[in-house]
């Protein structure tokens, strides 16, 4: 797998402090200011506006490094759609994971029919590149309708006990669009949680499943992954 590492070119802080301000960004309900913040703890002194621009420049190139490397998307894909709150307008959030909860993809629209679900569809497949065996989604009508026309070969499951496992995934966005206070666009939305669905996944392991042995394990793997899609690797690991 060859990955062209990010470019840090005309940036004058080193590439260790600007990777640990993405990661504590995504990874923590932090503000801009707050992540500034815990960097002046630590001899830093970096703007807020500085670190937008950082996690909104390397943001999505990490997480897309990070999705590159997950395991290969089981055969049976879990869809919903939760609404959030958009300058005080309702917005969908369409999102689909595979049987072990890996994130497939995440799309923001305006509406819940069946040319939101349809356009949905086409993207997760592209995005994908691989038709499943099996989708589970609730009953919503527009699942059925978009999926006949999309990929009628694939076994549509449509339950509301089925979908947990989709319906689980929306508590982290739940969570961090509560600190945030709200989205101030659908194009914001999109990108944050896009490159959030690829970021925070990935430092979430699942702690209640494992030993604390196993945890710390499976965490300096995850690191040293981290750091190597950062390249920050055979720099200090600590600021």
């Amino acid at each position: 797998m060859s990955d062209v590492p990010p470019s840090y070119k005309n940036h004058r802080y080193p590439v260790e402090v600007i990777a640990h301000c993405v990661w504590l960004y995504f990874r923590f309900p932090l503000s801009f200011r707050e992540v500034g913040e815990l960097m002046l703890e630590r001899g830093v002194i970096v703007s807020y506006e500085t670190v937008r621009r950082w996690c909104g420049k390397f943001g999505q190139t990490y997480a897309n490094s990070l999705r590159r490397r997950q395991p290969r998307p089981g055969e049976k894909w879990h869809l919903d759609e939760v609404f959030i709150r958009i300058n005080g307008e309702q917005k969908y959030l369409w999102r689909a994971v595979d049987a072990d909860g890996h994130v497939l993809d995440i799309l923001v629209q305006g509406r819940r029919d069946k040319a939101a679900a349809r356009r949905f569809f086409r993207r997760l497949l592209k995005t994908i590149g691989r038709v499943p065996r099996v989708i589970v989604t609730d009953k919503l009508k527009a699942y059925g309708a978009a999926h006949r026309e999309v990929m009628p070969s694939v076994e549509h499951r449509s339950h509301k006990g089925l979908n947990n496992r989709a319906e689980n995934s929306h508590q982290p966005t739940r969570q961090r669009e509560h600190a945030m206070k709200g989205f101030r666009s659908p194009g914001a939305a999109q990108r944050f949680l896009s490159a959030f669905s690829g970021i925070s996944p990935h430092f979430r392991p699942g702690r209640h499943l494992m030993t604390a042995g196993r945890h710390r394990f499976e965490m300096t793997l995850r690191f040293t992954l981290w750091n190597h899609i950062t390249s920050t690797v055979g720099l200090p690991a600590t600021i």
